[in-house]
C-alpha cells in the first residue's frame, strides 16, 4: 500500500514508545518488573480524581461534552484567564498537531530543536513543512541560533520548556530574547508538559504573562504531576483569534467525558502536587547521589527525569536492564549514542533501576 501513500509519510520514522510493563513480562517471563521510561508519575492520581473518574463512568454511554465546559471553567479560574484563552486537547500532543493543522501550509517553515520531543519533527513532517533544525549547544536550547533561522515563510517555533529529553530548560533572560524577536506572522509554540516541576526554578520564565503581546500557544499536561497519562487530556491557552483557529481544525469529542472529570477533580488536589514534587526531588537526589559514586554523568534536570551517559554500548546496557525487569528509555532515536533517559519512580523503584544499572555495566 506504500504506492498509495503520501510521499512525506514514508520519510517517516514512527514514534516507538516505552516498552509497556506487561509486554515486556510476558517477553522474558518475568514475575515482577517496572518502567521508568516515559517519564509518568510514578505515584498514584489523586484520590478525588480516581472517584471523579470513577462516577463519570456511569455515563459513557453519552458523547463527553464537545467544548469541556468545566474543565475549561475550571482552568481559566486556576489560572486567571477566560475560557476563550483555552483549548483542551487529547494530552497537550494533541495541540501541536493542531497547530500544524491549523496554521502551516506545504513548504511553510517550521524550528525545531535537535534534540528534543521527537513529536514535533513527525508531526510537522506529516503536514509537509520544511523544517529548520537548530542544534542544542551544551544540551540546552541555543536561543540565538534560534533567531537566526527566522524568516518571512517562518510559521511556528517549537519549545519544550523544560525540555524532553535533556532535563534542561530556557531561562526567563533568553525567552524574552526569543519572544522580542518573534514577527507578527509566526507563532511560538511553548510546550509546558513539565511546568509544575520547574515552576519554582528562580530563572523559570512565567510565560503566561507574554499571551496578549505576541501570537504564543502555551500548552501543559495531566499526563505528568497530576498522574493521568492513561487518560490522555492537556489544555493550551492563547489570544481567543488562535483558539478560535485551533477549535476549527479540532475533532469533535476529542477528549473523552472520564478524562475531563478526573482532571477538574485533580485540579483542586494541591496536596497530591506538592506530595508528588517532595517525593520525585527526594528521588531525583537519590539518583543523582548514586550516579556521582558510581561516575557517571548526567544532565542536571528540572522535570521528573534524568538523562545520563554510560560510557558504553548504550542498546547492550538498555536490554540488560530489561531482562533484569527494569524499563528505561536508550536515546539512539534522539541520535545521543550510549545515553539513557530514566524516570524518576518511587524510592523502591529508583533502588531497583540502581541495583539493576550496577549489574548490567562492565
Amino acid at each position: 500500500m506504500k504506492n498509495l501513500a503520501r510521499k512525506n509519510i514514508l520519510k517517516i520514522k514512527p514514534y516507538i514508545p516505552g516498552k509497556p510493563i506487561e509486554e515486556l513480562k510476558r517477553e522474558l517471563g518475568l514475575e515482577e518488573a517496572i518502567k521508568l521510561a516515559s517519564n509518568e508519575n510514578a505515584f498514584p492520581p489523586s484520590r478525588d480524581a480516581i472517584r471523579a473518574a470513577e462516577k463519570s463512568l456511569r455515563s459513557i454511554n453519552r458523547y463527553p461534552d464537545g467544548g469541556c465546559f468545566y474543565l475549561k471553567k475550571a482552568l481559566a479560574g486556576r489560572l486567571k484567564v477566560k475560557p476563550e484563552n483555552i483549548i483542551v486537547g487529547n494530552g497537550s500532543d494533541e495541540i501541536i498537531v493542531l497547530a500544524l493543522r491549523a496554521f502551516v501550509k506545504p513548504l511553510d517553515e517550521v524550528i525545531i530543536a535537535k534534540p528534543t520531543f521527537l513529536i514535533y519533527e513527525i508531526a510537522s513532517k506529516v503536514h509537509d513543512a520544511k523544517i529548520k533544525f537548530a542544534p542544542l549547544k551544551d544540551l540546552r536550547y541555543d536561543v540565538k541560533k534560534i533567531a537566526s533561522l527566522i524568516s518571512k515563510k517562518t510559521k511556528l517555533i517549537f519549545i519544550a520548556n523544560p525540555d524532553n529529553p535533556t532535563g534542561t530548560y530556557i531561562t526567563k533572560d533568553e525567552m524574552e530574547f526569543l519572544i522580542s524577536r518573534i514577527p507578527k506572522n509566526t507563532i511560538l509554540f511553548i510546550d509546558e508538559a513539565y511546568f509544575e516541576f520547574a515552576e519554582d526554578v528562580k530563572d523559570y520564565p512565567k510565560t503566561k504573562k507574554y499571551l496578549e503581546k505576541k501570537n504564543i500557544i502555551i500548552t501543559r499536561s495531566f499526563s505528568k504531576i497530576y498522574s493521568l497519562a492513561g487518560l490522555r487530556v492537556g489544555y493550551g491557552m492563547a489570544r481567543e483569534g488562535i483558539i478560535d483557529c485551533l477549535n476549527r481544525a479540532r475533532e469533535p469529542f476529542n477528549v473523552n467525558s472520564v478524562a475531563q472529570a478526573a482532571a477538574v477533580a485533580a485540579l483542586s488536589d494541591a496536596k497530591h502536587v506538592e506530595k508528588t514534587k517532595k517525593l520525585v526531588e527526594n528521588g531525583k537526589r537519590f539518583l543523582c547521589e548514586k550516579l556521582d559514586s558510581m561516575g557517571i554523568g548526567y544532565v542536571p534536570s528540572v522535570t521528573n527525569f534524568l538523562l545520563f551517559k554510560v560510557n558504553k554500548d548504550g542498546k547492550k546496557i538498555y536490554r540488560k536492564l530489561l531482562r533484569r525487569g527494569v524499563i528505561v528509555r536508550e536515546m539512539s532515536a534522539w541520535k545521543l549514542d550510549n545515553c539513557i533517559r530514566v524516570t524518576v519512580g518511587t524510592m523502591p523503584e529508583n533502588k531497583k533501576f540502581i541495583k539493576a544499572l550496577k549489574e548490567s555495566l562492565p
